[in-house]
């Protein structure tokens, strides 16, 4: 360990391509981690499974509680544009001790997201194949799933625009053909207006806030954006707009397709929820079996897309961590050619391969659902803090109005809901170890952060001052 007179920014021959992403290419960080083709494609089925014809209305409360976290995202982005962004967010408010978990926590989350999306391609490639009666093995399925990884973490590690504008690009063309499709389906039904749907007295309120949690899941990755400041051409404008932006979006593409997809299945939640493949239920349904083929191809572009916005999100936050000594200083090194952290690049895909690896006993499906869960833990418990310490930092700052402190309660008021509902009723197996899991995960970061006080404690001082600038 460094003595605390030796701590300093990691020197290095090159830095991060500043100012190198247009606004476009900001908000493709953010649009391609929420990965929205991914929720009528799969994610759905676990809100429509507890809240029925309420779905919509589940990710409607969703969309509104994280427009306001987005709200104080966008406060403290205008006032701390740095690639550390939560890490450095709630360091500076409440502590560096608070701040180095925080970016533990979302170190993770990007980290189990990306393995998430990777047990979710070869779903995806399955499902595909099987309009063309063409089935493949576990085993080949996990290749493609590794092969996918690699190109993922090419991609990564070439170039931070290049990245942003194929994130962009590619999910807008999913989203695209998910709306042309849906809208054929709810054609062929013949009218939008469903009473069933829109009786609100007669929707099961105890199961639309039971889904919330998994429709927060949806949204995860939303804050991205944060993550690439130091790459942004105007941070300052660019991240809040990301941000706040994506998350609006991305919710009412969500409200519609919930609504849409339990219309076109004849008001049947039920049977999205009990489905691996909703969206070609519904297509077959509605007698266009061709179409599940149009859509799983476009799930798999969502797919590369959201993996690749979460190892860009991780190696940022590796990056900054790194570069500080929170954690080892060759994460803050940066490629002299295509000016990426390809340390931590490295580090992230490595350790997605090795928790996909780990979890493919579980199945597939089960793996995305875990790998989904602990990502969620992680996201909420930071954007729990991020809402708490917007407002602190703007009235530290003598800038805070009334608005910022009802943007700030609503938005924890709303996470602190989501973690409740995440562990009671508690989760049953194997979704029953994830909260321990997490909170050993939080324990190794405190353990490791103390020790890092204790033998230099000049180090986590350096999250207060300015250490990025």
């Amino acid at each position: 360990m460094v003595a605390a007179t030796d701590i300093q920014a990691v020197p290095t021959a090159a830095q991060l391509k500043h100012g190198a992403l247009s606004l476009p290419e900001t908000i493709g960080q953010s649009i391609a981690n929420i990965a929205p083709t991914l929720t009528p494609a799969l994610n759905i089925t676990v809100v429509a499974g507890l809240a029925g014809v309420g779905s919509w209305l589940s990710y409607l409360i969703a969309t509104i509680g994280l427009v306001f976290v987005g709200a104080s995202i966008a406060t403290l982005a205008k006032r701390h544009p740095e690639a550390g962004s939560y890490f450095v967010y709630i360091g500076r408010n409440f502590g560096p001790m608070t701040g180095a978990l925080a970016g533990w926590c979302m170190i993770l989350a990007y980290i189990t997201t990306a393995v998430a999306v990777v047990f979710g391609f070869p779903i995806f490639l399955g499902n595909f194949l099987a309009v063309f009666k063409i089935t493949l093995s576990f085993p080949l399925l996990v290749l493609f799933g590794v092969a996918f990884l690699g190109l993922v973490a090419y991609a990564a590690f070439r170039d931070i625009q290049v990245s942003s504008r194929v994130g962009l690009v590619m999910e807008t063309i999913s989203i695209g053909i998910i709306i042309v499709i849906t809208a054929i389906v709810v054609g062929k039904h013949g009218s939008v207006v469903d009473p069933k749907q829109l009786d609100i007295g007669h929707l099961k309120f105890g199961g639309v806030m039971s889904a919330l949690t998994f429709a927060v899941f949806s949204f995860v990755g939303f804050e991205s954006a944060a993550t690439l400041a130091k790459e942004s051409s105007n941070p300052r404008r660019n991240v809040p707009f990301a941000v706040i932006g994506s998350a609006v979006v991305a919710g009412i593409f969500f409200c519609i397709m919930a609504y849409c997809m339990v219309l076109g299945m004849s008001d049947n939640a039920g049977a999205i929820g009990a489905s691996a493949s909703p969206f070609a239920d519904m297509t077959a349904k509605a007698g266009l079996p061709w179409a599940a083929a149009v859509v799983y191809f476009a799930a798999m572009i969502s797919a590369f897309a959201c993996a690749l916005a979460c190892i860009n999100a991780s190696s940022r936050m590796l990056y900054s961590m790194g570069r500080y000594q929170f954690l080892h200083r060759s994460m803050g090194l940066v490629h002299s050619t295509h000016k990426t952290p390809h340390i931590a690049v490295t580090v992230s895909a490595l350790l997605v391969l090795v928790l996909f690896l780990a979890l493919l006993p579980q199945g597939l499906l089960n793996g995305f659902g875990l790998a989904g869960t602990i990502a969620t833990y992680g996201f909420v418990v930071v954007y729990f803090g991020v809402s708490l310490c917007a407002p602190v930092d703007l009235y530290r700052a003598g800038q805070m109005k009334p608005q910022h402190a009802v943007f700030g309660i609503l938005g924890a008021a709303l996470m602190a809901f989501v973690i409740f509902g995440s562990v009671v009723p508690f989760p049953a197996y194997p979704y029953n170890f994830l909260p321990p899991v997490f909170v050993i995960f939080i324990l190794i970061g405190f353990v490791w952060f103390s020790v890092l006080k204790s033998k230099s404690p000049e180090t986590l001082r350096l999250i207060a001052n300015d250490m990025e600038g």
